[in-house]
């Protein structure tokens, strides 16, 4: 802390840089697990529905069966009956038999006739819930498909307004529903600064054009390192540069237009690196900034949650 205030760092500003940091590292903890909790549930929805059908296929068979025995039993029954008009001048003993019989089968053919309306009945909420899952999954479906455009567009839009920086120090990626934009220090910072000098700052303002009219998507600026220590005086470590690097964009990037309420800056010091550090290429390539571009995914979240 006493290097931080000879270097015109206050204390509160120190607090809320790590007060950020905290931040960061639960809102990114909650992305991913949104999102894989939406994987886990679409999975589970569509084994649901695959059970559905199956238990659909099943009824409509013993529906079938059971339609065929009543069939069977209803020209049993109009068998006997004609039987027991032929036998009206047989004995007494022979007519109440065939009565006897007669109305064993009218009680079994009512209970065939009870089961048949159950199991239609069945099939019936069962074809139901099956609709009702089919919505929830097609609506699902829907979203993911509008986010996957929605990203698709920022990915080339974003593509267009850095073009110029493709292959310089900048690369864009578009994987996992997110758009990744990586900035390698040599375009952004001298080696232990974290101010950003003009060609940088143009590709950031540049990122912010596009930024600002995409105000439901979820920016989070990370600081990397390389694992070289720090020994500039005025910050503590590699952690301190991150994070000032990452403040540095963020900045950048308000002042540009952007919401502040998207963005997220956070350091991840030498923790995370792409390239290997026992080489000047590797550790170059580490040193970097990278912009991470996520969807809105509060309607599906609201979706699943729903009861």
């Amino acid at each position: 802390f006493l290097v931080l205030a000879t270097s015109c760092v206050t204390k509160k500003a120190y607090e809320e840089l790590e007060f950020k940091y905290d931040r960061l590292v639960d809102s990114n903890s909650k992305l991913i697990k949104n999102n894989e909790d939406l994987v886990r549930q679409r999975n589970q929805l569509k084994n649901e529905l695959k059970n559905l059908n199956e238990a659909i296929t099943e009824l409509e068979s013993k529906k079938i069966l059971l339609q065929d025995e009543y069939t069977a039993t209803q020209s049993r029954l109009d068998e006997l009956i004609g039987a027991y008009r032929a036998l009206e001048s047989e004995s007494s003993q022979q007519l109440s038999e065939k009565a006897t019989e007669i109305q064993n089968l009218i009680k079994e053919l009512e209970a065939k006739e009870k089961a048949l309306n159950a199991k239609e009945m069945h099939l019936s909420e069962l074809q139901n819930a099956l609709d009702e899952r089919t919505a929830e999954i097609n609506e699902l479906e829907a979203l993911l498909s509008q986010k996957e455009v929605q990203m698709s567009k920022l990915r080339n839009a974003v593509s267009n307004a850095l073009a110029a920086y493709e292959g310089k120090g900048l690369s864009i990626t578009h994987k996992n529903g997110k758009i990744y934009v990586s900035m390698e220090n040599k375009l952004l910072f001298d080696s232990g600064s974290w101010g950003v000098g003009s060609t940088g700052k143009t590709a950031v303002q540049k990122l912010a054009a596009v930024l600002k009219d995409n105000r439901d998507i979820e920016v989070l600026i990370e600081g990397h390192t390389d694992n070289v220590p720090y020994s500039g005086g005025v910050l503590l470590d590699n952690w301190d540069l991150s994070v000032k690097r990452a403040t540095a964009i963020v900045r950048i990037l308000e002042n540009n237009g952007v919401d502040p309420l998207q963005i997220i800056a956070a350091g991840r010091s030498k923790y995370l690196p792409v390239a290997d550090n026992q080489t000047s290429e590797g550790r170059a390539k580490n040193r970097r900034i990278d912009i991470i571009l996520s969807p809105n995914l509060d309607e599906i979240n609201n979706l699943l949650n729903k009861e």
